[in-house]
């Protein structure tokens, strides 16, 4: 499955972006579908993940009450709408997608398929 992450963009503290991820090319509702963004100097690390048919969503704590993670199945997308941005939330954010369990759903290692990236900048 090939996954195209948009959306990105440079927003004050306290401002708000939506990010988006289009898929193409497999059966989308058939993944597990997570976001991940990485800082530069640091590793990549886990943001959110959502399951199959939606009804369930999974934060890091950093972004817990601030990004909210949802899909559209008959669009093959997923979404991330971040609020309440802060300066450390600056990252290339990745989407990605999943066969694996729903145990590993927080686990990068768990993600076959990734998108290329979208660049988001939080100024104080």
């Amino acid at each position: 499955v090939q996954l195209q992450a948009s959306g990105g963009g440079s927003v004050q503290a306290g401002g708000s972006l939506r990010l988006s991820c289009a898929a193409s090319g497999g059966t989308f509702r058939n993944y597990y579908m997570g976001w991940f963004r990485q800082a530069p100097g640091k590793e990549r690390e886990f943001v959110s993940a959502i399951t199959r048919d939606g009804r369930a969503a999974y934060y890091a704590d950093s972004v817990k009450g601030r990004f909210t993670i949802s899909r559209d199945n008959a669009r093959n997308s997923v979404y991330l709408q971040m609020n309440s941005l802060k300066p450390e939330d600056t990252a290339v954010y990745h989407c990605a997608a999943s066969t694996g369990v729903l145990s590993t759903i927080q686990s990068l290692n768990s993600y076959r398929f990734w998108g290329q990236g979208t660049l988001v900048t939080v100024s104080s």
